[in-house]
């Protein structure tokens, strides 16, 4: 017995089983639908430390001190060197008497400054970076040029970020891994029970001449549509949950290095993602739970 492919009828099936077993296909679903909302708001959590991470890179500076025993035409001399330095990516030149300038400005309440001559601090220059992950040794390869006195860069504020992300995105990694296993499980054995339910129906089936394929094909159905509606419930949950989330950091901001991606500029990614992985996961559960009963 063989038949044309017909969609209708295979999302007819497909659609008649999950609410013939509604307690476990709903099971299936709130899996799906935990297993991305975790694996989602990790993913979101590493995002906005890249975010943080790349603003940190565009206004953390090191600052490099020019030994003061050279005049300012050779530390300005210096600025090539200074530049071909791996990572640089920008660095501005300051004299001593500008810095000297900008830091009485900063505290112009304060009377024991007034006296200080301009020529008290060294000059300077601030240098940006490429990648702050190697600050460290940016800072290590600026202390080599000659005629650098000193570099200060702030290298705990930059690896706590990194060290934070990284965490982040492997706890991500591992629990998306777990919890897809289980989601996989939990959609199998929704699955067997229907197909246990039809065993004789598909040895009939089988007997009669049927192809595997036409007997797959409602579960599979069955499956995507499971996957598919734990995405979408995941993907409008996730949305919610993120701008709560999003307010509270907001309101209780107390740092100016914490800033929030939006939502909405990443959704089509994020739908796309949710859609795919549980696509795979109610299909990938389904294929592997009919393939025992098609051994007649």
């Amino acid at each position: 017995m063989s038949r044309r492919f017909d969609a209708g009828y295979y999302v007819s099936e497909g659609f008649h089983s999950i609410f013939t077993h509604g307690f476990m296909s709903f099971a299936a679903v709130c899996m799906i639908v935990a297993c991305l909302i975790i694996m989602g708001s990790f993913t979101l959590l590493a995002v906005n430390l890249d975010s943080m991470l790349g603003d940190l890179e565009n206004e953390n500076e090191m600052v490099v001190y020019i030994d003061d025993s050279l005049t300012e035409e050779q530390a300005r001399a210096l600025q090539p060197a200074l530049a071909q330095v791996d990572n640089v990516s920008e660095l501005s030149f300051i004299t001593g008497t500008e810095a000297m300038e900008e830091f009485k400005s900063k505290r112009e309440n304060n009377a024991l400054l007034a006296d200080l001559p301009n020529d008290t601090l060294r000059d300077r220059y601030t240098v940006h970076v490429v990648d702050i992950e190697q600050m460290a040794q940016t800072k290590a390869a600026l202390e080599q040029v000659e005629g650098v006195g000193k570099v200060k860069a702030a290298i705990e504020i930059a690896d706590g970020f990194v060290l934070v992300r990284n965490i982040a995105t492997g706890v991500a990694m591992i629990l998306v891994g777990i919890l897809m296993v289980v989601s996989l499980f939990i959609i199998a054995n929704t699955i067997k029970l229907a197909t246990f339910y039809r065993r004789e129906e598909i040895a009939i089936m089988k007997m009669c001449g049927a192809t595997d394929g036409f007997i797959e094909w409602p579960f599979v159905v069955e499956g995507m549509i499971l996957g598919l509606s734990g995405a979408l419930i995941a993907f409008f949950t996730q949305w919610g949950l993120y701008q709560l989330v999003a307010k509270l950091a907001i309101q209780g901001n107390g740092l100016s290095l914490v800033t929030i991606v939006s939502y909405r500029s990443m959704a089509p990614t994020i739908l796309m993602v949710f859609c795919g992985v549980g696509a795979f996961i109610g299909v990938g559960g389904s294929l592997f739970a009919i393939r025992k009963f098609l051994q007649v």
